[in-house]
Protein backbone atom coordinates (compact mmCIF):
# COMPACT_ATOMS: atom_id res chain seq x y z
CA UNK A 1 0.00 0.00 0.00
CA UNK A 2 2.69 1.92 0.89
CA UNK A 3 5.04 1.60 -2.34
CA UNK A 4 1.61 2.12 -4.26
CA UNK A 5 0.92 5.83 -2.58
CA UNK A 6 4.54 6.66 -3.43
CA UNK A 7 4.34 6.17 -6.50
CA UNK A 8 0.57 7.57 -7.45
CA UNK A 9 2.11 11.11 -5.49
CA UNK A 10 5.41 11.09 -7.63
CA UNK A 11 3.86 9.85 -10.87
CA UNK A 12 1.09 12.63 -11.01
CA UNK A 13 -0.89 9.52 -13.14
CA UNK A 14 -4.28 9.75 -11.72
CA UNK A 15 -6.91 8.88 -14.75
CA UNK A 16 -8.87 6.13 -13.66
CA UNK A 17 -7.97 4.01 -15.98
CA UNK A 18 -4.32 4.13 -14.60
CA UNK A 19 -5.83 3.93 -11.16
CA UNK A 20 -7.58 0.57 -12.23
CA UNK A 21 -5.05 -1.27 -14.06
CA UNK A 22 -2.56 -0.55 -10.56
CA UNK A 23 -5.41 -1.63 -8.48
CA UNK A 24 -5.60 -5.21 -10.81
CA UNK A 25 -1.54 -5.69 -10.74
CA UNK A 26 -1.45 -5.00 -6.75
CA UNK A 27 -4.76 -7.60 -6.18
CA UNK A 28 -3.14 -10.04 -8.91
CA UNK A 29 0.43 -10.02 -6.87
CA UNK A 30 -1.15 -10.56 -3.84
CA UNK A 31 -3.47 -13.16 -4.74
CA UNK A 32 -0.32 -15.08 -6.18
CA UNK A 33 1.60 -14.53 -2.75
CA UNK A 34 -1.32 -15.63 -0.96
CA UNK A 35 -1.58 -18.65 -3.15
CA UNK A 36 2.01 -19.50 -2.50
CA UNK A 37 2.00 -19.12 0.83
CA UNK A 38 4.73 -17.42 1.24
CA UNK A 39 3.79 -14.36 3.40
CA UNK A 40 5.44 -14.55 6.80
CA UNK A 41 6.69 -17.65 5.90
CA UNK A 42 9.29 -15.93 3.86
CA UNK A 43 9.19 -12.77 3.96
CA UNK A 44 10.84 -10.13 7.31
CA UNK A 45 9.59 -11.10 10.13
CA UNK A 46 7.09 -8.30 11.37
CA UNK A 47 8.93 -8.00 15.06
CA UNK A 48 12.17 -7.62 13.20
CA UNK A 49 10.56 -3.86 12.17
CA UNK A 50 10.66 -2.08 15.46
CA UNK A 51 14.20 -1.13 16.06
CA UNK A 52 15.32 -1.63 12.00
CA UNK A 53 15.09 2.17 10.87
CA UNK A 54 17.22 3.09 14.12
CA UNK A 55 19.82 -0.29 13.30
CA UNK A 56 20.16 1.00 9.26
CA UNK A 57 21.21 4.63 10.56
CA UNK A 58 23.53 3.24 12.60
CA UNK A 59 24.96 0.91 9.77
CA UNK A 60 24.59 3.82 6.91
CA UNK A 61 27.21 5.40 9.37
CA UNK A 62 29.27 2.65 9.52
CA UNK A 63 29.39 2.01 5.62
CA UNK A 64 30.52 5.69 5.02
CA UNK A 65 33.48 5.71 7.87
CA UNK A 66 34.50 2.28 6.03
CA UNK A 67 34.44 3.69 2.67
CA UNK A 68 36.66 6.73 3.85
CA UNK A 69 39.53 4.07 5.37
CA UNK A 70 39.52 2.26 2.82
CA UNK A 71 40.18 4.99 0.54
CA UNK A 72 42.80 6.26 2.28
CA UNK A 73 44.25 2.66 2.61
CA UNK A 74 44.20 2.34 -1.12
CA UNK A 75 46.11 5.85 -2.12
CA UNK A 76 48.79 4.67 1.26
CA UNK A 77 49.78 1.35 -1.21
CA UNK A 78 49.68 -2.32 -0.14
CA UNK A 79 52.09 -1.78 3.22
CA UNK A 80 49.55 -0.26 4.91
CA UNK A 81 46.66 -3.24 4.23
CA UNK A 82 46.94 -5.87 6.62
CA UNK A 83 44.60 -9.06 5.91
CA UNK A 84 43.09 -11.11 8.30
CA UNK A 85 41.16 -14.25 8.29
CA UNK A 86 39.40 -15.20 11.17
CA UNK A 87 36.27 -16.83 12.56
CA UNK A 88 33.91 -14.60 15.08
CA UNK A 89 31.25 -15.92 17.13
CA UNK A 90 27.08 -14.62 16.89
CA UNK A 91 25.02 -14.21 19.26
CA UNK A 92 21.84 -14.00 17.02
CA UNK A 93 19.09 -16.62 17.74
CA UNK A 94 17.74 -16.92 14.46
CA UNK A 95 18.44 -17.43 11.38
CA UNK A 96 17.11 -14.22 10.12
CA UNK A 97 19.04 -12.19 12.85
CA UNK A 98 22.20 -14.53 11.52
CA UNK A 99 22.30 -13.68 8.14
CA UNK A 100 21.32 -9.92 9.06
CA UNK A 101 24.86 -10.13 10.46
CA UNK A 102 26.79 -12.14 8.16
CA UNK A 103 24.80 -9.29 5.45
CA UNK A 104 26.08 -6.01 7.46
CA UNK A 105 29.76 -7.25 8.04
CA UNK A 106 29.46 -7.57 3.97
CA UNK A 107 27.96 -4.56 3.33
CA UNK A 108 31.24 -2.85 5.39
CA UNK A 109 33.47 -1.87 2.84
CA UNK A 110 37.16 -4.25 3.55
CA UNK A 111 35.26 -6.57 5.25
CA UNK A 112 33.72 -9.75 3.91
CA UNK A 113 31.33 -12.54 5.30
CA UNK A 114 32.93 -15.62 3.38
CA UNK A 115 30.88 -18.36 5.40
CA UNK A 116 28.08 -18.38 7.76
CA UNK A 117 27.86 -21.70 9.80
CA UNK A 118 25.58 -22.24 13.35
CA UNK A 119 26.83 -19.67 15.78
CA UNK A 120 29.88 -18.34 13.73
CA UNK A 121 30.92 -16.10 10.72
CA UNK A 122 34.56 -16.73 8.82
CA UNK A 123 35.06 -12.69 8.06
CA UNK A 124 37.98 -11.51 5.28
CA UNK A 125 39.26 -8.34 6.41
CA UNK A 126 41.20 -5.79 4.98
CA UNK A 127 42.35 -4.47 7.71
CA UNK A 128 43.35 -6.59 10.86
CA UNK A 129 41.37 -3.74 12.91
CA UNK A 130 38.16 -4.45 11.20
CA UNK A 131 38.14 -7.96 12.61
CA UNK A 132 39.35 -6.53 16.44
CA UNK A 133 36.07 -4.18 16.11
CA UNK A 134 34.26 -6.57 15.05
CA UNK A 135 35.14 -8.76 18.45
CA UNK A 136 34.69 -6.23 20.05
CA UNK A 137 30.94 -6.95 19.49
CA UNK A 138 29.01 -3.24 18.70
CA UNK A 139 27.60 -4.93 15.69
CA UNK A 140 26.35 -7.89 16.81
CA UNK A 141 24.86 -6.37 19.61
CA UNK A 142 22.62 -4.36 17.24
CA UNK A 143 21.85 -6.75 15.02
CA UNK A 144 20.72 -8.91 18.19
CA UNK A 145 18.73 -6.02 19.18
CA UNK A 146 16.58 -6.62 16.63
CA UNK A 147 15.33 -9.89 17.53
CA UNK A 148 13.75 -8.65 20.39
Amino acid sequence: MTLAIFWLLNSGHNTPLILLLGLASISLVLAIVHRMDVVDHESQPIDLTRNFFSYHLWLIKEVIKANIIVVKHIWLGNKSISPTLRRIKTSQKTDMGKVIYANSITLTPGTVTIDLSDDEVLVHALLKKDIESLLAGEMDRRVSLLER
